[in-house]
């Protein structure tokens, strides 16, 4: 159990933030994630691989994801996929850095530089 303060990694490198937000409670392997934050930004937002897999190096180091064994018949070909999975304390490092960017958006629609989202 980690029990370091989260706001101790902000901010994040937006990568790293990219990369917690897509795996979700998911597994997923390195061009799975690509490929989601392409999705899921209408291709708005890329990471290239070597930025993906340098994050997801140090990211195992800091605790934020951790690697895990392929699922059952896994058919990828080639040498063998590694997939990834936040942990409890990248969670909490993305609900942080959630907060700390809250709080910067709301000074920006206090300064009318951006209109407050609709809901």
């Amino acid at each position: 159990m980690n029990s370091r303060d989260p706001r101790e990694l902000l901010p994040l490198n937006p990568s790293v933030f990219s990369i917690l937000l897509v795996l979700g409670d998911r597994e997923m392997h390195g061009y799975g994630i690509m490929q989601a934050l392409a999705e899921k930004t209408d291709g708005r937002e890329r990471i290239l691989p070597g930025t993906l897999y340098q994050s997801i190096a140090r990211m195992v180091g800091a605790e934020l994801v951790e690697e895990r064994d392929p699922p059952e018949g896994d058919a990828s070909a080639g040498p063998r996929r590694r997939y990834y999975r936040r942990t409890a304390f990248g969670l909490a490092v993305a609900k942080a850095e959630s907060e700390r960017l809250r709080m910067l958006l709301a000074m920006a629609v206090s300064e009318d530089i951006v209109t407050e989202p609709a809901q």
